[in-house]
């Protein structure tokens, strides 16, 4: 048996991670593991972006302490997850998640049918390099070790970081089955860094493509929003065309993708929805998701129309119940998300018809919908060509509308009534 190929280490001197670049919760969190007589590095994507300039988003740390022990070590925590567990640190301002060493998953605390490869369970402690290995991809198992301000390569992580390449991490037709999530965070990755994938990682993704179904819908949709949020989905969209994935996972956007003028045009969508979320402020979810659904929307609604008879409202609400029910059944919406999606789909619908009184359109303006369902409008009017006017016309409204009165939570309370005193006989 050949003996695993040594690590790669990069003393202080040879890379440019200074730990004064680090947040103050990751730099606590550091400090504590090790005064405590623990291993602890940061690792992942905090590492990758110091390595190449970046600024984190956030920081992960790992130790080979456990989770009760981390627990004991730091009173603002919580222990989380069920699949693997994590302690999130919680900081005013930022969360530090700090993960345990990791090994090989054991097969027999899994739940899954025969000959399936499916990882339920991963709370199986290890080694650095196990852990290292049980990450997704190479750019993301690198080590910055806290002892010696070292950063530490077990992987080949170096090498990609400079070719500027997403590769899996062992053999990815085995990684894909464990964690078919794999495949959708490879498309947002290489979205995000503009790298390429490796070509083994993304032809598997191709022959796996169904394995998302086995996924877990509360997963695929956090990934999801992460990616409409990172303000590169339009890349990353067309990465999850190429290897298959878009069909699968976002139907209602592969049926137009590949259109380019029109009110099907996604393409133009999501690069404008990009543009959108560099520039600012927040996005709200309800627009990134509703994004997603739009055009189907739109398509549907033409298709309604096409006969030249006005369409009844209640038809309008029905096309927007059944697109946002189909998406929502298949990522296990919240009740709170669909009612976002529903409403900003459906005040959109609204502001897509022709001229009304001046009551109907202060009711619009007024509405808690009216912002996202504008956002949505103002997307589609640039990524179409059309609508400019109307858009200009809703825009004036909404700057000449006084402020709405805060709502006042339930029933007014009642006074009580003074009793009087009671008489007391002598």
């Amino acid at each position: 048996m050949e003996a695993p190929a040594p690590a790669t280490v990069l003393p202080r001197s040879k890379h440019p991670i200074a730990s004064r670049q680090f947040s103050t919760g990751a730099r606590k969190v550091l400090r504590r593991l090790r005064q405590s007589g623990r291993n602890a590095c940061l690792v992942g994507g905090g590492v990758r972006d110091l390595m190449l300039g970046r600024r984190p988003k956030d920081y992960d740390v790992v130790t080979d302490a456990r989770p009760e022990e981390v627990r004991r070590l730091f009173r603002n925590s919580r222990i989380i997850g069920r699949r693997f567990r994590l302690v999130h640190v919680l900081f005013s301002d930022e969360v530090v998640e700090v993960s345990t060493f990791r090994g090989a998953p054991d097969p027999e605390h899994q739940r899954r049918s025969p000959g399936e490869l499916l990882v339920t369970s991963d709370n199986t402690y290890g080694t650095p390099r196990q852990d290292a290995f049980r990450r997704d991809f190479t750019v993301n198992a690198l080590l910055y070790r806290a002892s010696d301000q070292a950063v530490v390569d077990y992987v080949e992580g170096l090498e990609d970081l400079d070719r500027g390449l997403i590769r899996v991490i062992g053999e990815p037709n085995l990684r894909y089955r464990e964690d078919p999530v794999r495949m959708l965070r490879a498309c947002e990755f290489a979205a995000r860094l503009g790298f390429d994938l490796e070509d083994r990682t993304l032809s598997a993704a191709f022959e796996h493509r169904r394995e998302i179904a086995k996924a877990s819908p509360h997963r695929l949709i956090e990934e999801l929003l992460q990616l409409l949020s990172s303000g590169r989905g339009a890349a990353a969209f067309d990465w999850m065309g190429r290897s298959g994935l878009l069909p699968v996972v976002l139907p209602e956007v592969d049926e137009v993708s590949g259109q380019s003028s029109g009110t099907n045009s996604f393409s133009n969508l999501a690069g404008l929805l990009d543009e959108r979320v560099r520039t600012g402020p927040e996005v709200p979810t309800a627009v990134l998701l509703s994004s997603l659904l739009l055009p189907r929307v739109v398509v549907g609604r033409d298709r309604l129309e096409a006969g030249g008879a006005r369409v009844h409202r209640r038809r309008l609400q029905q096309l927007v119940d059944d697109v946002v029910a189909d998406f929502g059944g298949r990522f296990a919406l919240s009740a709170a998300r669909r009612a976002g999606m529903k409403k900003a789909l459906e005040t959109f619908q609204r502001l897509c018809e022709g001229p009304r009184s001046s009551r109907t359109v202060q009711s619009l303006v007024r509405r808690e919908a009216f912002g996202p369902a504008l956002e949505l409008f103002t997307l589609l009017s640039a990524a179409t060509g059309s609508g400019a006017e109307a858009l200009e016309s809703w825009r004036r409204h909404a700057e000449a509308a006084p402020p709405a009165k805060p709502a006042t939570a339930g029933r007014p309370r009642r006074r009580r009534r003074r009793r009087r005193p009671r008489r007391r006989h002598l």
